[in-house]
């Protein structure tokens, strides 16, 4: 009877601690949608490497040549590293052009799908497995 019920405790521990893992990790619909492409070109001001997905923090000017501060949502921290990426390529001060989708809310936050650094170099950020749209803009011609 003892040993039934530990293992029942344990049980749903488990099962608790999953429903928090799979609840911080988002789908790309639930926030972010297709139907607001953005471009981005600004500096970056901070760079959190941090999961499930890490952030890029950037000064965008508006039309109005007022600066936005934007947050974008790129690919965990291991992928990006996976795909190329360095601690140093995204350092505060460092010019990027983002292409993105833009949040539900309006709010000045989007997906990142792919960074265009000012030496020219591309990095993918998307987050595989989120829903977000798959073909990625240089594979459209």
């Amino acid at each position: 009877m003892r040993r039934t019920r530990s293992l029942f405790v344990v049980g749903v521990a488990v099962v608790m601690l999953l429903t928090v893992q799979l609840r911080a990790h988002h789908a790309f619909a639930a926030e972010y949608t297709a139907d607001r492409p953005l471009l981005l070109d600004g500096t970056v001001t901070q760079m959190d490497w941090v999961n499930p997905h890490a952030w890029i923090h950037m000064d965008v000017k508006n039309h109005d040549g007022k600066v936005e501060n934007w947050m974008i949502e790129v690919g965990a921290p291991n992928a990006l590293l996976r795909r190329g990426w360095t601690k140093n390529d995204l350092l505060p001060g460092t010019r990027i052009i983002v292409k993105g989708y833009g949040a539900k809310d309006g709010e000045n936050r989007a997906n990142g799908r792919d960074i265009t650094l000012s030496d020219g170099r591309k990095l993918f950020a998307g987050s595989s497995g989120t829903g977000a749209p798959d073909e990625r803009p240089e594979d459209k011609k």
